[in-house]
């Protein structure tokens, strides 16, 4: 057993050869003809560590593995393939050979939800390719501190996309067909499971291009406006980004009354409501705070014209009514979050709004001109953890 293809699989999986010693006397794992051991079966060795480690027995999972009543068959699967082996390269020598500091190297790792490796562990196959790239960006002379915030946030994004797909797959297919009686071999290794998880990864890969599509295109209209103004070709019409935020009034009596499941169809409802009405109004939704959302909009008075518009939707959706603050001014853009004096003034008048009401900051007024909006003035209002009285305005349609 002590051979050079038992020991390679066994650092692959990141076990000990004496460990894939007992994997194979148990009847785990089975080495091909001539000792070789299959991808699947280095598969199979990383998830029964984890399932040791969760403190089930070995020698039971093997009795039931001989005896038929158990199979990780499914491991072999092609959509089990990007399970990530241990490759033959550390963090501390690749960090040698591209001069790429090895803390930056390290943070891939936690970037992908694992806990922080050591200089000295190796690298996952999967991980290779992100450290290529950080090569290539460090060579070129990119700000560490840049590299790092697109490390975390794509590492972040992709995490929440994931946990998502794999929710989806347990609730509309595992579940089902677990509660039928089937094994998990029976389920995800048929031709159906195979072509799902093509076109799963096919479907994310197209979505991040038409998100590319969308972040690229707003960066070159307002690169080139801004050349075209430079030239007295273009009069380009200067003004704050206003943050939006919209809140459910009553929402946590709402959840308390009516248990989670209508708390999540309620998001979910409000969710595409503001999603529709926000973009196509210019803006774009930040992130969802249980109660509400904030949205991020480049022209203040197109985000007051979407605010009165989610109000409405709100009550023509049969939902609890929304109340609204906006303000405009300058914004701190950092790792797909906004942050700083604009968005937290905003978040204190929406609190401070009644519900149906939109309520915005005379800078917000300011900057509105053009569109197909009224202001009812409110005056001089203290808010909550706001230094100085802050002039509102109520927005209405005109009429």
């Amino acid at each position: 057993m002590e051979t050079h293809e038992a020991t390679g699989a066994a650092e692959r999986a990141g076990i000990s050869p004496e460990e894939l010693r007992r994997l194979v006397e148990l009847g785990i794992v089975a080495p091909e003809a001539g000792g070789r051991f299959t991808s699947g079966a280095i598969r199979r060795m990383g998830l029964v560590r984890g399932l040791v480690a969760a403190g089930v027995p070995l020698d039971g999972l093997g009795a039931a593995m001989r005896n038929g009543t158990f199979s990780l068959d499914f491991l072999d699967a092609p959509a089990f393939e990007r399970f990530s082996a241990l490759s033959d390269v550390t963090f501390a020598q690749f960090a040698a050979r591209t001069g790429v500091a090895v803390e930056l190297l390290l943070q891939i790792r936690e970037a992908a939800g694992s806990p922080a490796p050591q200089p000295d562990d190796r690298i996952r196959d999967e991980e290779l390719p992100y450290a290529e790239l950080i090569a290539i960006q460090v060579k070129a002379g990119f700000n560490q501190a840049s590299t790092l915030r697109l490390l975390r946030v794509q590492g972040d994004a992709l995490r929440r996309m994931a946990e998502t797909e794999s929710a989806f797959w347990e609730a509309e297919i595992l579940g089902p067909a677990m509660e039928a009686g089937r094994r998990p071999d029976e389920i995800l290794g048929i031709e159906f499971g195979d072509q799902m998880a093509v076109m799963m990864e096919r479907g994310i890969v197209a979505m991040y291009h038409l998100q590319q599509t969308q972040a690229w295109t707003t960066d070159m209209i307002a690169n080139l406006e801004m050349q075209l103004a430079a030239m007295g070709l273009h009069s380009r019409l200067d003004h704050p980004a206003a943050m939006c935020f919209l809140d459910i009034t009553g929402y946590t009596q709402l959840t308390q009354e009516r248990g989670d499941a209508a708390a999540a169809q309620l998001a979910e409802q409000l969710g595409r409501l503001v999603q529709r009405t926000s973009v196509r109004h210019g803006g774009r939704p930040v992130k969802w705070l249980g109660d509400g959302v904030m949205i991020h909009f480049p022209s203040p008075g197109l985000g007051v014209l979407a605010a009165l518009e989610m109000v409405a939707g709100v009550v023509e959706a049969g939902m609890p009514p929304a109340h609204v603050g906006l303000h405009a001014g300058p914004i701190i853009f950092q790792e797909g979050d906004y942050y700083g004096q604009t968005v937290n003034l905003a978040a204190r008048i929406a609190e401070h709004a009644r519900p149906g009401e939109v309520l915005v900051t005379q800078e917000v007024v300011d900057a509105s001109g053009g569109a197909e909006v009224a202001f009812r003035e409110i005056g001089p209002v203290e808010l909550k953890g706001v230094a100085g009285a802050v002039h509102l305005h109520a927005a209405h349609r005109p009429g």
